[in-house]
């Protein structure tokens, strides 16, 4: 059998036609991903201004002021410092451990912005678990810190380790306990589904009022999981020195420090969506009909609204366990682990009965 010039161009063409239809869809991957990770690193940055500018704030004193206006880039400006300092190994240390332990904190932070929807039509990836996704791949990131302390051959950096592991254990479970108990009033564990449930009834029908008890616990015992104060027991400096960071320098320090910002963003954000009604604005007052008819018309204006709204939630969020930090003293590790087992846990397996029991009766 004979194949003309003309057809063997042809079969090259198309040959070349499927080719750039597979490097389409992967860019077509990509993208949405290095978005979402650009506005991640970016959303990073500004809190770390804002959180000195508030500490500054609440301290009397003057804040960052040099790197950019008004300081904003000072967070930019340290993240380049660490990117070209040295990075140090423990001589007697298990080097693989430390170099692995903070790329796990940082990447299983990172899966859990996936299933975040900042827009009805904004989300990675849209799954029928979502929410339990999110604790599922959080609770890699005690394991990291657990082999960096581990890994790093220090006594100090062990026991930070040791309190890392031990406190992400003794809250998460009652913070599951929440998700399950919002997970069963919506009828679903998918994120939009939770968000679009608490659309219904406009701004009373946010879960806030339907689980207020659940919006305590899980307030309380995600700042526990973000290590933020006063529960910064894993790198707690006048007992610890620096925890499981005490041998970490350069950019590994670094991941570390993205990481607990990564985490208190993530958290803040599930705040927004599990209890404030995510990107749903039915405040009385605040509700402007003309706004929202240009809303419904134009597709991208109303996506730039929902994710304003709901970035807005968010850092009144922050707001608010930045300035928790300044204004409650540091735990001792037993009233941190008493706090988690005898009187959040009953609290929250209480929440999740009631809940059950009215789901019941309500059928």
């Amino acid at each position: 059998m004979i194949i003309d010039t003309t057809e063997i161009q042809t079969i090259n063409f198309f040959s070349r036609l499927e080719s750039l239809k597979e490097v389409y869809g992967i860019i077509w991957i990509l993208v949405p991903i290095l978005t979402l990770v650009l506005g991640i690193t970016l959303g990073v940055l500004v809190i770390v201004w804002l959180e000195r500018e508030i500490s500054a704030g609440i301290q009397q004193r003057i804040g960052p002021e040099y790197a950019g206006p008004f300081g904003i880039l000072q967070a930019l400006a340290d993240g380049i410092k660490l990117l070209f300092k040295e990075n140090l190994l423990p001589s007697r240390g298990d080097t693989r451990l430390f170099s692995i332990g903070p790329s796990i904190a940082v990447i299983s932070i990172l899966l859990s912005y996936s299933v975040i929807p900042f827009s009805y039509r904004l989300i990675l990836a849209d799954l029928s678990i979502g929410v339990f996704l999110w604790i599922a791949v959080s609770s890699l990131a005690p394991v990291g810190l657990l082999m960096s302390g581990y890994g790093s051959n220090n006594k100090y950096s062990f026991l930070g380790g040791l309190r890392a592991a031990a406190q992400s254990i003794s809250y998460e479970i009652s913070l599951t306990l929440c998700v399950l108990s919002i997970s069963l009033l919506s009828n679903s564990s998918s994120t939009v589904d939770i968000v679009e449930a608490q659309s219904k009834y406009g701004f009373w029908g946010w879960n806030l009022w339907r689980q207020p008890i659940g919006f305590i616990v899980f307030l309380i015992s995600s700042l526990a999981e973000c290590e933020r104060l006063p529960f910064d027991l894993p790198e707690a400096e006048e007992e610890l020195v620096a925890g499981y960071q005490t041998e970490y320098s350069g950019i590994k320090f670094g991941l570390f420090y993205v990481a607990s910002y990564l985490n208190l963003l993530v958290s803040s954000l599930f705040v927004t969506v599990l209890y404030f009604g995510g990107c749903n604005l039915s405040i009385p007052y605040i509700f402007v009909p003309e706004l929202f008819d240009i809303k419904k018309k134009s597709k991208v204006f109303g996506t730039i609204i929902d994710i304003f709204i709901t970035l807005a939630k968010t850092y009144l969020f922050l707001f608010i366990s930045i300035a928790t930090r300044w204004t409650l003293p540091r735990l001792r590790i037993d009233q941190l682990l008493n706090l988690g087992w005898k009187f959040l846990l009953p609290i929250s397996l209480g929440n999740l009965l009631l809940t059950t029991s009215s789901q019941l009766l309500s059928l």
